[in-house]
């Protein structure tokens, strides 16, 4: 059985790599927009489920979605817009808890399963010109909430209950777990 990733972040191939997986990427483009009233852990599977369904798995092969998004105050933040946006996401998580949610689809022909982990995350207040300075870093865009746990965000993140790799972009435990039932 070989293992389909339907993501094209480089971030999620070095989790699975690390790990010891061996996998192709075949990325997929899905709507992410939130449906009005769409639960957060719904939300987050629905676009993992629509991913691996895209990335249209052949035979012998186990497609692998994934999406993240923070959570805060009922909230679901994606990936900023711009450089503003990522202003507001983060001044909205600065000195606060807030929870990150990533949900997995494995999917081999009929078979399929979708699961989600959340992950704890408490970031230290962060005043304008360090929420500044971190937006012109550039990191920021193209992540979820804004921030980047393995980078330059790791000095504002007072401590986390839950999966490291889930706040990265995929719960590796979860994911190995689906795994070896697929038969991988």
């Amino acid at each position: 059985m070989r293992l389909v990733l339907a993501s094209e972040s480089p971030r999620r191939s070095e989790l699975l790599r690390n790990a010891g997986f061996e996998f192709t990427v075949r990325p997929a483009n899905v709507d992410e927009s939130v449906r009005p009233g769409e639960d957060p852990a719904k939300y987050v599977q629905r676009l993992a489920w629509d991913k691996a369904v895209a990335a249209g798995p052949g035979e012998g092969e186990t497609a692998l979605g994934a999406d993240t998004a923070v959570v805060i105050g009922g909230e679901i933040l994606g990936k900023p817009s711009d450089p503003d946006d990522a202003v507001r996401m983060l001044r909205l998580l600065a000195g606060r808890k807030h929870e990150v949610i990533t949900g997995i689809c494995l999917r081999a022909g009929a078979r399929a399963v979708t699961d989600w982990a959340v992950t704890l995350v408490w970031m230290t207040p962060m005043c304008d010109v360090e929420i500044a300075e971190y937006v012109v870093s550039g990191e920021p865009m193209g992540k979820a909430g804004a921030y980047a746990i393995q980078g330059r965000a790791a000095r504002y993140i007072e401590k986390i209950e839950g999966s490291y790799s889930n706040v990265v972009g995929l719960p590796i435990a979860l994911v190995y777990r689906y795994w070896r039932e697929f038969g991988g």
